[in-house]
């Protein structure tokens, strides 16, 4: 099982920028994502990348939020540009072995970290 600390949660006014980390003990997955949940909804994909860097975006943040990855320091990112208050929501990362924005095709899972943006 790979353990997954993410970091980076915070508030920001809308327009803002943040970036997320999720340390990984190891990079055993070949794809690693992220995804979030906002109250009262169910978790959504928002990125994935593969361990070859090919990737894929939930259609709401094509254009405003890249996915990354250090191989060598086991960390996956998330940065976050042009936030808006509809991107509040508890973030995830997450370790899978399919290029999904499925939750369900992932199994190991990090705590979730607060984004606020405020407008």
């Amino acid at each position: 099982e790979v353990q997954l600390v993410a970091s980076g949660g915070d508030s920001v006014q809308a327009g803002g920028s943040l970036r997320l980390s999720c340390a990984a003990s190891r990079f055993t997955y070949a794809y690693m994502g992220w995804f979030r949940q906002a109250p009262g909804k169910e978790r959504e994909g928002v990125a994935v990348i593969s361990s070859v860097r090919d990737r894929i975006y939930a259609d709401f943040v094509k254009g405003r939020f890249t996915i990354f990855r250090d191989n060598a320091k086991n960390t996956l990112y998330l940065q976050m540009n042009s936030l808006q208050p509809e991107d509040t929501a508890m973030y995830y990362c997450a370790a899978g072995r399919v290029m999904s924005l499925r939750q369900g095709d992932f199994d190991n899972w990090g705590q979730g970290i607060q984004v606020t943006v405020s407008s």
